[in-house]
């Protein structure tokens, strides 16, 4: 086996945004407003055996800043152990 890296991978990370994404409501909300339908082609979504189409959600400016997301999450959320403590649920809720 490799070594194992001292951080949590940046395609842990990407993957876990990627799913929170699809999970949004954002993501719902753009699905219903345009009726599961592609708004290139006109194609709409279908789960017909055999006739499968599926239509997904493209932001129109593109997602750019992922090094800045990554940055963020090692910094505020994934930061070093020596950073972290732990509390019990009461004691947390205090801190915040």
């Amino acid at each position: 086996m490799g070594k194992r890296s001292e951080n949590t991978p940046k395609s842990k990370i990407r993957n876990a945004l990627r799913n929170l994404f699809l999970r949004s409501r954002e993501h719902s909300q753009v699905l219903k407003r345009d009726n599961y339908t592609c708004q290139r082609c006109g194609v709409k979504q279908s789960r017909a055996k055999g006739k499968e189409v599926y239509v997904e959600v493209h932001h129109k400016t593109g997602v750019t800043n992922w090094q800045a997301l990554f940055d963020a999450v090692y910094d505020h959320l994934l930061s070093s152990p020596d950073n972290m403590e732990t509390l019990c649920r009461e004691c947390h809720e205090k801190m915040d």
